[in-house]
């Protein structure tokens, strides 16, 4: 998608200040986009961390209504929570990696000045990322929460098996006997759901991925379902807490019979890839796929 230079001429930079690199790759940031003439804004946390002299908003929302683009600067865990505060902003992220493995961080921190410069030339394409959400009542509160990779149905700190009762459109499909269930968007497969088992599936597929953590059932596997479809998930245990977690942030907990529905959110986030990044390409270097020589 070719994108002229003024349609990003607010640049804000929003960054995680436990990451150690955080502060000085921000500043280098700062630094590059003000000699092409643009304005830089950042929030709050991130001024104090890095210390520059520029508009600040208070939060991630307030600075997303407020730019053009937005950089985020830290690992996987910063854009997924980036992505649940800005939610259904129109604003496009460009993940900026200062960590380690990150499917969500798209440019090394050493190589930001050159992928800027193709920004600029609008040498990039638009990315859709759908959200998913969670809403029910547990232990009597109310439980909303919205997700970029998963909502997770688990048990607390006990070393004991949790019943959940699951359907999908009204149809019963089991009751899983199980440490707990995993429900991944399109970009939660290469997260938690992989790590227990589940399909990898490209981040634009429409789907969603339901997983169950160590189920007691052999025959008990991944499910790939419609991202269109409504999934209900009753607690069924007694004891011990059920707990409801999105993104790995806390939501509610569930006494049995309390129930929640996950289904597709109305709201998404936009990502900014450079043309030569590919979720394929990551998946072969990220986790070193080499392939069989015979």
């Amino acid at each position: 998608m070719k994108i002229t230079t003024e349609h990003f001429q607010r640049i804000g930079l929003l960054g995680n200040p436990e990451k150690p690199a955080c502060a000085a790759s921000v500043r280098a940031a700062a630094r590059v986009i003000r000699r092409t003439g643009r304005e830089v804004l950042t929030d709050t946390a991130t001024a104090r961390c890095s210390r520059l002299n520029c508009s600040i908003q208070p939060d991630a929302a307030a600075l997303a209504r407020m730019c053009d683009l937005l950089l985020v600067f830290g690992g996987d865990g910063t854009m997924l929570h980036t992505a649940r505060q800005i939610a259904g902003s129109n604003t496009p992220m460009l993940g900026i990696n200062l960590g380690g493995l990150g499917f969500l961080t798209g440019v090394p921190s050493d190589q930001l000045p050159a992928a800027l410069k193709r920004v600029w030339r609008g040498e990039f394409r638009f990315e859709s990322r759908a959200l998913i959400q969670a809403s029910g009542l547990g232990q009597g509160e109310k439980i909303e929460a919205t997700a970029l990779n998963d909502i997770v149905i688990s048990r607390g700190a006990v070393s004991r098996l949790i019943a959940l009762d699951v359907s999908v459109d009204g149809e019963p499909i089991t009751r899983y006997r199980c440490d707990g269930l995993i429900v991944s968007s399109p970009t939660g497969s290469t997260a938690y759901s992989l790590a227990a088992g589940g399909a990898i599936v490209l981040p634009t597929a429409e789907v969603f991925t339901l997983t169950p953590i160590c189920p007691h059932a052999l025959s008990n596997r991944s499910i790939i379902l419609p991202l269109s479809s409504t999934l209900k998930i009753k607690a069924v245990s007694p004891s011990p807490a059920t707990i409801v977690s999105a993104d790995g942030q806390l939501a509610g907990k569930l006494d049995a019979s309390d129930e929640v529905t996950i289904r597709r959110s109305h709201r998404s986030v936009r990502l900014v890839h450079l043309p030569d990044s590919s979720f394929l390409e990551a998946l072969r270097r990220k986790l070193h796929w080499r392939g069989t020589y015979l």
